[in-house]
């Protein structure tokens, strides 16, 4: 029985933007900024840096930088990068929120 590469099937699964949002927000949820950094490394990874960079109109290296272990985008930058991923940051109110 052939067995796909974790990472080829996560970087496969990581080009639908259904997928990725669902990925980022289950980083998100964990409450870690370097999961979160990781899983977004990992979105862009799966469509291409060199790409990515291009679409949010960022150079590569800066993008290297702000995805790499100690990076820490500013906003304008995650909505540039977001953006280019076909996804968009969101607030939403807690359920359990008074």
């Amino acid at each position: 029985m052939a067995t796909v590469d974790y990472e080829k099937g996560l970087s496969d699964r990581l080009k639908n933007p259904e997928y990725a949002s669902e990925y980022l927000n289950q980083a998100l949820k964990e409450g870690s900024q370097d999961l979160f950094m990781l899983a977004l490394r990992d979105v862009a990874k799966a469509k291409g840096i060199t790409r990515t960079a291009r679409e949010s109109n960022l150079n590569r290296e800066s993008m290297y930088k702000m995805l790499s272990e100690n990076g820490n985008p500013n906003l304008s930058s995650l909505n540039k990068l977001l953006d280019s991923l076909g996804l968009t940051l969101n607030i939403s109110r807690k359920e359990n929120a008074a």
